[in-house]
């Protein structure tokens, strides 16, 4: 397959914007740089570390832009030399204009969720935390405020009752960067239709997570917290309060049934079940972290931690 000529800069920093990138030089786009963030101190060691993307480029030879500030002159610089058409952008920090306005074919952005619902941070978790059975993919051109460019392209998702936000996450990812493959190839030969995106504001948002999103509310429904859970597994995960002690929650089932418990109360024999009440049934929680400790399924943290 010969190399396309079209001139792309890559902007894009963890796991889920590998795949549109790995996407673009398998088929022999021509990327012409990489535009990551920094490398940070991780781990035990603290030792630096390098982002998904970055660890990708210098596999494949593309060179890699690590600015601290994307208003600084000399980045500026650097990126204008390489002349990209066109700059992709997935999963990557707000953009100054100065960037996005670059080159003459604008900048497309790669999103996971149908814009305009799920503008935002964490679009993959608050598609199932509200209990969708369907989410996508998005393309479109960035413009001044985040999120609200005009539509490239579209791709519907189907989310099972069982998905979590982890195996969301990685079908967006593939889903997102066949999607871009066809926003590119469209662009070259002058196929793309922009659409802009309503501003009824009759759309649901994606805002970031924080640790208040993630603490169970017991007084809630099953379905509502199922549903919170399934959308915050494995990360950030969501939590409560077990003997004093705080408890991330991975997998859980929920059962509607009548009962006269109180909300965050819990059953368990011992063995292999436990189970806090919720406003209309229990939650049986299936595979946990205690604080401290890796995550395990349930028989196992009941066989090292006896509950009164």
């Amino acid at each position: 397959m010969p190399e396309k000529k079209l001139k792309i800069v890559f902007l894009g920093t963890p796991d889920f914007a590998v795949a549109s990138l790995r996407a673009l030089v398998e088929n022999k786009y021509n990327v012409v740089a990489v535009v990551t963030a920094p490398d940070k101190p991780a781990g035990r060691g603290m030792k630096l570390q390098q982002s998904a993307v970055k660890k990708f480029a210098l596999e494949h030879q593309i060179p890699v832009l690590q600015p601290e500030k994307l208003k600084d002159p000399e980045f500026i610089d650097e990126l204008r030399s390489y002349q990209a058409d066109v700059q992709v952008v997935v999963a990557f920090r707000m953009l100054p204009e100065v960037v996005w306005n670059m080159p003459p074919l604008g900048t497309i952005n790669v999103h996971a969720s149908l814009l305009p619902d799920y503008r935002g941070a964490a679009p993959i978790n608050w598609a199932i935390i509200d209990g969708n059975s369907e989410t996508g993919v998005s393309t479109f051109k960035l413009l001044h405020q985040i999120d609200t460019g005009h539509i490239l392209l579209q791709e519907k998702v189907t989310i099972s009752p069982d998905d979590t936000a982890g195996c969301l996450h990685d079908t967006l990812m593939q889903t997102g960067a066949q999607l871009l493959l066809k926003t590119i190839a469209q662009l070259e030969t002058g196929q793309l239709h922009e659409i802009p995106q309503t501003e009824d504001g009759h759309f649901r948002h994606a805002p970031k997570l924080f640790s208040s999103t993630c603490d169970i509310n017991w007084q809630q429904t099953c379905a509502e917290i199922h549903n919170l859970i399934r959308g915050l597994s494995p990360y950030p995960a969501a939590f409560t309060q077990l003997n004093g002690k705080k408890i991330k929650i991975f997998r859980s089932e929920p059962d509607i049934v009548a009962h006269s418990i109180q909300p965050g109360h819990y059953k368990t024999d011992n063995k292999t079940f436990l189970s806090f009440a919720c406003k209309d049934g229990f939650i049986h929680i299936l595979e946990l972290q205690p604080e401290g400790k890796t995550r395990m399924a349930i028989a196992d943290y009941l066989r090292g931690n006896k509950l009164p």
